[in-house]
């Protein structure tokens, strides 16, 4: 069984180059890219947050972003991201170069065979620019969890993501050996139909569990650095240590979720990522709604318990003017050494996340590239 079909280190489709390996655009000190949680804003609706995407993926190709990512969550009011294939799709129609993924789809949630086939569909769209991202946690809570996995299989779920990542893998380069019941069941699109692509595997997580398994496969690594900050530098720790190469990498590869949010003045960057922070303290509460506005968080009392959390979480979001987050950025390279960093921007405003990825590009003279057709 092959662990990349031809999605590892040669060109991809285009001459486009590697194909999880990025390159860092003008004095960024590595490769950045764009995690996005179709956030949905008090005041606003899902189709203005996904009218939103569509601008922040059109503004990063014609910065030099080099991925835009879209996680999947389930039953939260202020995220939209509940079917990312299809948001990729929709996105893979309204840009030409960026590559575009899962951060990620979360594998336990699904048939493996249908992730197989949502994904040969985008290959063939977007050929050469999409990535699948995988997870084994639910993105949500255990009961909708349970609502979408069936009754029974909460538990057994997260354990049984290895076998699932093989059983995914063979369908997608339609390789299960003679006399294994699948052996005569193919993902369509995919390779049956002929030379085809299909799209490089990473593995993410906020734990050492996904690190491990990443290393021992030589695959490429996420870690939820936005979320579980003090997990960072053990769980990369780990995947470098344990890392075996493969037909995918020949060195470890590890990209980090980083909070970030620029804006033209510090106060208006505080103002915006409040808001993020009380979405996540009402989600953490069991009281889950759209992101408030930053009057609204402005004006929230907050307990003495609630002032912790949220300063606590607020410490591990790098946002300011610019040259603040610049400075931020460049220090989490420094302390982490990750070699590319996904930049996510929680704020009531689509027009303030726009602008933070504007910013940041702006800060790091990435230059303005025309667009491919």
């Amino acid at each position: 069984m092959s662990d990349t079909g031809d999605a590892g280190r040669g060109a991809d489709a285009g001459g486009r180059g590697d194909r999880i390996r990025g390159e860092a655009r003008g004095l960024a000190p590595v490769p950045l890219s764009v995690l996005d949680l179709v956030t949905v804003g008090s005041g606003s609706t899902a189709h203005d947050s996904l009218r939103t995407s569509v601008g922040i993926a059109r503004l990063a190709e014609s910065r030099g972003y080099h991925r835009h990512w879209v996680a999947e969550h389930h039953s939260m009011p202020g995220v939209a991201s509940s079917s990312p294939a299809v948001i990729l799709a929709h996105l893979a129609a309204h840009t030409s170069r960026i590559r575009l993924g899962s951060g990620g789809v979360m594998l336990p949630n699904h048939a493996p065979l249908a992730v197989a086939e949502q994904f040969g569909t985008l290959e063939a769209l977007a050929p050469g620019r999409i990535d699948l991202g995988l997870g084994r946690a639910p993105g949500t809570d255990g009961r909708t969890a349970a609502a979408l996995r069936g009754p029974g299989r909460l538990d057994e779920a997260a354990e049984e993501f290895p076998r699932q990542l093989v059983e995914l893998t063979r369908f997608l380069d339609d390789d299960f050996p003679d006399g294994h019941p699948y052996a005569r069941v193919h993902a369509v699109p995919g390779p049956v139909q002929g030379a085809a692509g299909r799209p490089p595997l990473w593995l993410l997580g906020s734990s050492g569990f996904s690190a491990r398994l990443a290393a021992e496969l030589g695959l490429p690594f996420a870690y939820a650095h936005h979320f579980s900050a003090a997990g960072t530098l053990p769980a990369l720790e780990l995947y470098r240590q344990s890392f075996r190469p493969s037909a995918v990498l020949d060195a470890p590869y590890a990209v980090i979720g980083v909070s970030a949010l620029a804006a033209d003045t510090a106060e208006q960057a505080r103002a915006q990522v409040l808001t993020g922070a009380l979405s996540i303290l009402r989600l953490r509460s069991g009281r889950p709604g759209l992101i408030p506005t930053p009057e609204e968080a402005g004006s929230y009392g907050f307990s003495p318990l609630e002032r912790e959390f949220v300063d606590g979480w607020l410490a591990n979001v790098v946002h300011g003017t610019p040259d603040e987050v610049r400075a931020g950025l460049d220090g989490l390279v420094g302390r982490t050494g990750a070699d590319e960093l996904m930049l996510t921007a929680n704020a009531h405003s689509g027009a303030a996340r726009l602008r933070s990825y504007e910013l940041v590009a702006d800060v790091y003279g990435m230059p303005v590239q025309s667009r491919v057709s």
